[in-house]
This record gives structure tokens, sequence and C-alpha cells, in this order.
């Protein structure tokens, strides 16, 4: 039997991001700037940046969430992506690396676009449901703490309309989602957040294998 995903070799991939990225130069500068960072394993690939991108327009997306900001790759590309009057709600806790997200945003010319909540996202989440914007959002994207993924994604699909899309990152965690032996607790939390995820009837999915992997869950 054939693979059901075809082999992607460095030469390949090499192939790939000379035909298919076209990453803005602004997005450019904020990634090797934050590849310098010791935690810059956590920033999205471009690759699923420009999908995210795409995705948004596709949508004609207005109001977005997103979950963990980190410095302000994901968020940006899709500000980018957003019409004019277009908006997001951003959730971080961490003032250092948001700060590098801010700057980012002004040089961009789209920080009017990103509303950003330096507190816990449940918190944020919680009071953005109190009042008044639950089935409001049109976007969602996930990519914060493992363990909580559960918790926000049940709030997220609470604000998101019918029709609404949530984008959640990191769900192959390298591959260790399907090593039984590997019982990390965020692998685990990961493993049955996906599993969660497949038996949801309120929920339309697909997982992407781009960077880290990409589960795509649209609201009925």
């Amino acid at each position: 039997m054939a693979d059901k995903f075809l082999k992607l070799d460095s030469k390949l991939f090499d192939y790939i991001k000379s035909v298919s990225p076209k990453e803005p130069e602004i997005l450019a500068q904020l990634r090797e700037e934050t590849g310098k960072l010791p935690r810059s394993i956590m920033q999205i690939a471009p690759e699923q940046g420009q999908f995210m991108a795409l995705l948004v327009q596709l949508m004609g997306a207005k109001k977005t969430l997103e979950i963990g900001v980190f410095t302000g790759y994901s968020s940006l590309v899709v500000a980018l992506a957003l019409p004019e009057d277009g908006k997001i709600i951003a959730c971080d806790i961490d003032e250092k690396y948001t700060a590098i997200a801010s700057r980012y945003w002004e040089k961009a010319g789209v920080a009017d676009k990103i509303q950003l909540h330096i507190a816990p996202a449940l918190q944020t989440l919680d009071e953005l449901i109190a009042t008044g914007h639950s089935n409001s959002f049109d976007f969602a994207f996930i990519d914060a703490d493992k363990r909580n993924y559960d918790n926000y994604y049940e709030r997220a699909l609470k604000l998101l309309r019918s029709g609404g899309l949530i984008a959640i990152d990191n769900v192959l965690w390298s591959g260790r989602v399907a090593d039984d032996l590997d019982q990390d607790k965020r692998t685990i939390a990961i493993r049955d957040f996906n599993q969660k995820l497949h038996q949801d009837s309120r929920v339309q999915i697909s997982v992407i294998p781009i960077a880290d992997g990409l589960t795509l869950a649209l609201k009925r």
C-alpha cells in the first residue's frame, strides 16, 4: 500500500520553500530577530503563517482571536491578511516577548487592529463571554500551554460564530503523540485533546501535517 502522505525530505522541502511562501519583509525581519531568542522554537513557520493568512482571507474574517502571542509572528501575519476594519483579540501573559510583538505591529502599521490582553488567557476569554462576545468571532488560533488546550478550545468554540474556524497548533508534537511510551503530561494532554476533537460532533475537523501539526476545526 502506498504512503498516505508524500515523504518530505530536505530537498523536496527546499523546493516547496522556493515556490510557495511569499513572506513579507516585515515578517522575515521578525522571524530573524525571534530566531536569536532562547525560545525561538515557539515561533510558527512561515509556511504555516502563509496558510493561516490564506484561510483568513478565504473566510473574509474580520474578528479574530489569538491565544498565545509570543513575539507576534502569527498575529502579525493574520493582521496583514485582515481588512482595514479587522480586529484581533490577542491573549498572552509575557510582557517581555509581547513587547517585541508590539514593536513589529507598529512597524507594520497594523497595531490598531490588535488588542493585546496581558492576563491569563482563560480570564480574558471568560470576560469576553461574560460581556456578550459569544458567537461573534470568525477565526481563532490556539498556540499556548498545552495542558490548557481543552479549556481554550471550549471557550473559543463558544466565542466563535457558526461557520467560524479554530486553528490549533502543535497537535503532532514532534511526533510524540504517536509514541505510546511518551507519557509526558503535555504529550498526554495533546493526545487526549486530539481524540476529543476527533469525536466532537460540534465541529468538522482536518489535521494538517504542516510544521508541528495544525488542526482546523470548523464550527457547525
